[in-house]
């Protein structure tokens, strides 16, 4: 009941004073210029409170931004050159107008996702590797330190020693300065020696 009891007391005094701004001999608010009657550059605890710690102070600098009530001369009258000019088009050709910007935004729109999604799929063509580490890091082993190639070499090469022919000669290809030593003799469990080098014997492949 008591709940109910203010309740009908606040319909009440709302009623009473919409009655009273809508009766014809009360003035327009919007008319009704507000005149601050005490500014101070002080910080004021009581407005912080109520602006809820926006306004610390109710000094002249801040007064003409908060008690504005009309935008500025300029701006006020390309609202009314903008007003005017509406007025004057037909539902017709405003309803065409808009259809003709929609159009143009979501023409803008179209443009702009399309443009987003190439600069993105760019963007992952460039970063996509196309190389293989593993594939690169081997072969650069296999050229520097000769990791992972076959320690056998094709028959016929110049490496190889005949022991079965009398008076046959070890010579290395292509290297220079290399004593020729002659195998006239030797057993075949002998293994030469060339310039401190030492061959393998006949029948294995060379190292």
């Amino acid at each position: 009941p008591s709940v109910l009891d203010s309740f009908a007391l606040l319909s009440g005094q709302l009623n009473t004073l919409n009655k009273v701004l809508k009766h014809e001999k009360t003035p327009l608010l919007r008319n009704q210029v507000i005149i601050p009657l005490v500014l101070s550059p002080d910080r004021d605890e009581e407005i912080m409170r109520q602006t809820e710690g926006r306004v610390p102070v109710f000094s002249h600098e801040v007064v003409p931004d908060h008690l504005r009530t009309k935008p500025d001369p300029e701006v006020e009258e390309q609202e009314k050159q903008l007003i005017t000019d509406a007025a004057r088009i037909s539902p017709d050709a405003a309803q065409k107008q808009i259809q003709s910007l929609n159009k143009m935004c979501s023409n803008l729109l179209e443009k702009i996702s399309k443009e987003e999604r190439e600069s993105e799929s760019g963007g992952l063509r460039q970063n996509k590797q196309t190389f293989n580490p593993a594939d690169t890091n081997a072969l650069v082993a296999a050229v520097a330190f000769g990791k992972g190639l076959s320690n056998r070499r094709p028959p016929g090469s110049g490496a190889s020693v005949q022991s079965g022919q009398p008076g046959a000669g070890a010579i290395i290809a292509g290297t220079s300065g290399i004593q020729q030593v002659p195998m006239t003799g030797a057993p075949a469990q002998q293994q030469p020696m060339l310039a401190g080098v030492q061959m393998a014997p006949a029948g294995q492949p060379g190292k």
